[in-house]
């Protein structure tokens, strides 16, 4: 598979070039065609992506005028339409034969050289490959997984870097929600006398007071993850064409609310304490 930047109607495009053995290689979902289109391509043929038809009232049998950095203008028919793979398609906006690409563009290297091995992805298959590919030293040797792992590598690390600033804040929260409840008890010191003398245990005082705590947090973290939903399907919206995609993530959600929950219960420890041991003589004279 290989790539180039080229033009249509004036704008910019990516240009794929592929190979017709492509299918077997890639699962491809077509919208209009079939398998059978990239061995068809020949000459003049093409394939475009869904979004990238829908954009431009595209169907099969459209022609299409491209031009090239060489300053070659290819003219073209779509033969099929694909539905690109979500997180991210190696497939650019038009997809033509190699052999047109090849004497239409300047580059010619691959991008991508997808390979079946006999026996599947094993060591000595690596190993084979590796030797095969000695004199391209620019040149990785990757298995399913390992690309996978590869190209979201870079996107986990970022994963964690918010998740570090997401814990910064929960510390900041905190303190501001000990910081509340403490002059809670403070401004209800009398009220809490009240309740202690009609028969309140200590250890329902602690409970009121880890109640609020939680109710507290829950306040913050319900808005929050509403807004950052929000912004999350913004946020996809604008880079559906690059194949990124809104999926709610209800573990991690489920896995925020537990963690504001026991953020509250943390912050309610040392108000609940003192709003236990408030003498009940002297909370009641308090003001």
């Amino acid at each position: 598979m290989r790539s180039g930047d080229a033009e249509m109607g004036g704008k910019s495009i990516v240009v794929t070039g592929v190979d017709g053995n492509l299918p077997k290689v890639v699962d491809i979902a077509w919208a209009a065609g079939s398998s059978s289109v990239p061995a068809q391509l020949g000459r003049d043929g093409a394939f475009i992506s869904q979004r990238y038809a829908d954009d431009h009232s595209l169907e099969v049998g459209s022609p299409l005028a491209v031009e090239t950095p060489t300053g070659t203008t290819m003219h073209l028919h779509i033969k099929g339409i694909i539905d690109p793979p979500k997180g991210g398609s190696p497939f650019g906006d038009v997809s033509i034969s190699t052999r047109t690409f090849d004497s239409s563009f300047a580059n010619h290297d691959n991008d991508l050289t997808l390979v079946n091995m006999r026996g599947g992805a094993t060591d000595a298959n690596t190993a084979a490959l590796e030797r095969s590919l000695a004199t391209y030293p620019q040149a990785v040797v990757e298995t399913r997984d390992q690309f996978i792992n590869a190209r979201t590598g870079e996107l986990d690390s970022t994963l964690q870097i918010l998740y570090a600033l997401l814990g910064l804040s929960v510390i900041v929260s905190l303190l501001g929600v000990i910081n509340t409840l403490v002059l809670s008890v403070f401004e209800r010191t009398r009220e809490l006398g009240m309740l202690r003398a009609v028969g309140m245990t200590r250890r329902q005082v602690r409970r009121m007071i880890r109640h609020e705590s939680v109710v507290t947090a829950l306040i913050g973290a319900t808005p929050g993850i509403g807004i950052g939903m929000f912004l999350a399907v913004l946020t996809t919206a604008a880079l559906s064409q690059y194949g990124v995609v809104f999926v709610v993530p209800v573990g991690t959600l489920v896995v925020f609310v537990g963690i504001a929950i026991l953020a509250g219960v943390l912050a309610a420890i040392l108000p609940a304490r003192r709003a236990s041991r408030l003498h009940i003589l002297e909370a009641l004279q308090y003001e």
